[in-house]
């Protein structure tokens, strides 16, 4: 499949206003029910044959679940890097022929 210009456009478009989202937000504090995922999905302990048995494994996983709020603070050169690929993206769209 070949991407057109309609299609770079509108890739750009999108990473610009990615970009510029990104440069206004300082940080962004996720809820409870986020944090507890992100923690989930991202703990790294490891398992041992003398740890707690198998049916107790759920109810050990949600007992050691944070409840503290998360806040994600992204970086600067972030919301840099989405723009400046964004306006490439546009202007290379503007200097492609048209379809059809």
């Amino acid at each position: 499949m070949e991407i057109n210009r309609n299609q770079y456009f509108m890739i750009g478009v999108v990473l610009l206003a990615l970009g510029v989202q990104f440069r206004l937000v300082d940080s962004v504090t996720l809820t409870q029910e986020a944090s507890q995922f992100l923690s989930k999905q991202f703990s790294s302990k490891k398992a041992e044959p003398s740890d707690v048995p198998a049916a107790f494994v759920a109810a050990a996983e949600d007992s050691n679940i944070v409840s503290a709020k998360k806040t994600i603070k992204p970086p600067q050169w972030l919301g840099w890097a989405l723009i400046s690929m964004g306006a490439v993206l546009v202007l290379h769209s503007l200097a492609m022929p048209k379809p059809g």
